[in-house]
């Protein structure tokens, strides 16, 4: 299939892999903008994949608060050096995560967060909202399966669309993905609180 420049371009700005790797990942992956990002970090070309085992020792604390101190939010955003932590830039994207998290209300930061008890409970509701339906069971079990994908989107914080698409259009992860190659360090979100009055 004919790969349109401008996936090249999300996927190098992405990843900071070179210009016929990510040609060539698309290419793959049928202009699949996440699978080429896995194809790039199999083959090890990713950049930012190669420094996601990296430790985080420094990092920076960010919070925003909407205009009618009705609802806020605390971050805490962790990077390998002071040397980034201290970086404007830096602070900046912090500043956006935080908004982000005051926007999309997630509850955990990925999927691995969510408890086994909560997994299990969603997984029963989904069963119970299909037991008049005659369905396969393994038909059923890959809809089960879809719906706690999309449990994930709506409540884990890095599998979330980030919330403003003027400034970016992709996940959360991805986001911080483009990041970590911007930076040349690991970027990982540690923690964060979300403040609303009366809740």
């Amino acid at each position: 299939m004919k790969i349109d420049v401008e996936l090249v371009k999300e996927l190098r700005r992405l990843t900071s892999a070179g210009v016929m790797d990510c040609k060539t990942a698309l290419e793959e992956s049928e202009g699949d903008v996440q699978k080429a990002i896995d194809i790039l970090r199999k083959k090890g070309i990713s950049k930012a994949a190669n420094k996601s085992d990296r430790a985080t020792n420094q990092g920076t604390i960010s919070s925003y608060v909407h205009f009618n101190g009705q609802l806020g939010s605390l971050v805490e955003i962790l990077c390998e050096t002071d040397f980034v932590s201290s970086n404007k830039e830096f602070k900046e994207f912090a500043e956006l995560i935080a908004m982000h998290i005051a926007a999309s209300q997630p509850t955990y930061i990925s999927k691995e967060d969510v408890p086994q008890d909560v997994i299990d409970r969603e997984k029963e509701i989904y069963r119970d909202q299909m037991k008049d339906e005659k369905k396969p069971d393994n038909i059923k079990e890959k809809i089960i399966e879809n719906k706690l994908n999309k449990f994930y989107e709506e409540n884990c914080l890095i599998h979330q669309i980030y919330s403003n698409e003027d400034q970016f259009k992709g996940t959360v992860d991805e986001f911080i993905k483009s990041h970590i190659a911007k930076f040349g360090e690991n970027i990982k979100v540690s923690r964060f609180s979300l403040f609303k009055i009366g809740s």
